[in-house]
């Protein structure tokens, strides 16, 4: 689907996915609830202990077939979701910039729900583009744009963010 939207319209296809992304987050808000109730017994996601959401987010991802996932907190206000093996990378397409577009826009609405605040999502790393991993940062709207602009003028999103890198 990728390759045929770049072909098809350029430099939009990252815009098209992200909508189409954000438009399934409901749907998948609405399967993780119901995965939630027969796995757990957790009536709304609302309920989930903080301190389990990641464990419970990795899970319900690999078990629906999207790949493993660690998620952690990176910084005040933001958290990282990383997979070495998520299902919308192309480790063979040398993308020039991370290119996990319907699942950014996708992240966005569900941990939106999930939370029930409005989240911001962007794509820092990725394995289309050569990397280890795909890295989603998530949090507020405003730490998000914040990141952008930042790597915009080609300071690490790290830097960005204050956390110390190895």
């Amino acid at each position: 689907l990728r390759a045929s939207l770049e072909r098809d319209t350029g430099p939009q296809t990252a815009t098209y996915l992200q909508e189409a992304g954000f438009a399934g987050g409901e749907d998948l808000y609405n399967a993780f609830a119901a995965w939630l109730r027969s796995s757990y017994g957790v009536a709304q996601p609302g309920q989930l202990d903080a301190q389990r959401l990641g464990e419970i987010l990795a899970r319900f991802f690999r078990e629906s077939g999207w790949g493993s996932l660690s998620v952690s907190s990176l910084a005040p206000g933001a958290i990282a979701l990383d997979s070495s093996d998520w299902s919308e990378a192309d480790p063979t397409a040398a993308a020039q910039y991370p290119s996990c577009h319907l699942t950014s826009g996708l992240l966005a609405d569900f941990l939106g729900r999930v939370s029930s605040a409005i989240v911001g999502v962007m794509e820092v790393e990725c394995m289309s583009r050569g990397d280890a991993r795909c890295r989603f940062l998530a949090g507020a709207p405003e730490t998000m744009q914040t990141v952008y602009e930042g790597m915009a003028q080609g300071i690490g999103y790290e830097t960005v963010l204050g956390v110390p890198t190895a």
